[in-house]
């Protein structure tokens, strides 16, 4: 068995494990990366990054669809599947090129194998031909990500009963489809597949659709993916699956306490994550898993010195941004770096790209009044802005949650035409500390929809000026 020493040895190369690679070489730190599939991990090969692709496939299609509101005739319309994974799958595959690149220029040594902590700083490399090595290590940043999270009963079976990566890549669109979860990831599957033209029913056992997310835009939300067609049903319970040849039969227990049947051709399980802590020796060397979760301290050290945890593998939120970020945050602590600051999840933004996209950051206005909070809300149409209506997107709402006695921007939530982008503008202003009266100073470009958060602002204080 060979051995090799480094500073840092990160095991999982997604959004958290590469970024904290990066950052550990800028460091002056002596880093390693271990891999057991594809450079990015799940994100950039099975998640955020080819979705995105997905949902862009289905974004044109649609708006080719509304060729005629804007004046131009289009005959023949249809789509390929098939190319539409493809291309899907090239975009990945890129992105996965592009993290080995970076590896490269930041002198980073990329280790394919499965690893297990067998001892303090120390780290066994298993490859997939049984070729077995060890890595010693005066730190290790866990960065090993999560997987779909099963119910007992409905578990996947890659046919009939998928999990986010059977979705990705259909051989054909199904006819029908049950989506089981109503957060972001079962939404943006309804919606793309929705748009395709398949019949979709989103089931979620809790009493709205996108529950994290502000009362207000989930509602607005609902109202939209059933204008599309998508049925949803809310305080529902799937209670079992029976799986025929090339058919699902779902018994649905409703709110009022009866059941119902539904056939349809497949079933998308998108119920949560659970981290993968399995297999990595973490228990014999004391580092306490929590339902599925590394336990760690405000600098993502766990309870053994020298050991981190970072990304999915940590708990909520689930986004690859947070693990970028806790990434960067790790590889700074090992390095003694001054001034790192603990991570505020409520400056963290999320984002739902379904058709509408759906972003927020902060608190919803529900939990900033029951933080006790006196509030201040701010709500501006997309109708009301020049540029929405010439994008023909006019559907839509930004909504601000100011502290009526500091002129703090307690959360920002918004639906409608890219507000994944626009998002990042409140995010920036909470980071900053910005008040109302520095959002309220703020030239922001016209003709923009980045007037609607200037809007949502003066709105809140009674001061709007276009509606």
């Amino acid at each position: 068995m060979t051995s090799a020493s480094y500073d840092v040895v990160i095991i999982g190369s997604g959004p958290g494990g590469y970024i904290a690679a990066v950052r550990c070489n800028q460091l002056g730190l002596k880093t390693a990366i271990v891999e057991r599939e594809s450079l990015g991990g799940i994100c950039l090969n099975w998640g955020c990054i080819p979705t995105k692709a997905l949902l862009r496939s289905a974004e044109v299609y649609h708006l080719m669809e509304r060729a005629s509101e804007f004046g131009i005739k289009t005959q023949g319309l249809s789509f390929d599947p098939a190319a539409i994974v493809a291309r899907s799958r090239k975009v990945a595959a890129t992105l996965s090129a592009g993290v080995k690149f970076l590896m490269k220029k930041n002198k980073v040594d990329v280790i394919e194998g499965t690893a297990k902590l067998t001892a303090p700083g120390k780290i066994a490399i298993e490859k997939a031909s049984g070729e077995k090595s060890e890595l010693l290590a005066r730190n290790i940043i866990l960065a090993t990500g999560a997987r779909a999270r099963t119910l007992p009963g409905i578990e996947p079976d890659g046919k009939l009963i998928w999990t986010y990566r059977e979705a990705m890549v259909p051989p054909a669109m199904p006819k029908s489809l049950l989506v089981i979860g109503s957060g972001a990831i079962g939404v943006e599957f309804a919606s793309f597949y929705n748009t395709f033209g398949v019949d979709v029913t989103i089931v979620e056992v809790m009493d709205r659709v996108l529950p994290v997310e502000d009362a207000e835009i989930s509602d607005l939300a609902a109202k939209a993916f059933k204008k599309h067609g998508i049925k949803i049903l809310t305080g529902t319970k799937v209670e079992k699956l029976d799986k025929g040849a090339d058919s699902v039969t779902a018994t649905l227990g409703l709110p009022d306490g009866k059941t119902e049947t539904l056939t349809i051709d497949r079933v998308i399980s998108a119920v949560g994550i659970t981290g993968n802590v399995e297999n990595l020796g973490l228990e014999a060397l004391g580092v306490k898993v929590d339902r599925g979760h590394v336990v760690v301290n405000q600098w993502l050290e766990t309870g053994v010195k020298g050991i981190y945890a970072i990304g999915d593998l940590v708990g909520a939120p689930w986004l690859a941004h947070k693990a970028s970020h806790e990434g960067v945050m790790a590889a700074e602590h090992i390095a003694g770096v001054k001034g790192i600051h603990p991570l505020d999840t409520t400056k963290i933004p999320g984002c739902t790209y379904a058709n509408p996209q759906v972003a927020s950051v902060g608190l919803t206005e529900a939990k900033a009044r029951e933080a006790g909070h006196e509030v201040k809300i701010g709500r501006v149409p997309f109708r009301a802005n020049g540029k929405a209506i010439a994008l023909g997107e006019p559907d839509g709402l930004v909504k601000t949650v100011f502290d009526a006695k500091t002129g703090e921007l307690l959360g920002a939530h918004m639906i409608g035409a890219e507000v994944t982008e626009l998002i990042q503008g409140y995010t920036v202003a909470r980071t900053l500390e910005s008040t109302e009266a520095d959002l309220m100073h703020t030239i922001f470009p016209h003709p923009t929809l980045s007037e609607l958060l200037h809007e949502s602002v003066l709105d809140a204080y009674g001061q709007a000026l276009n509606f």
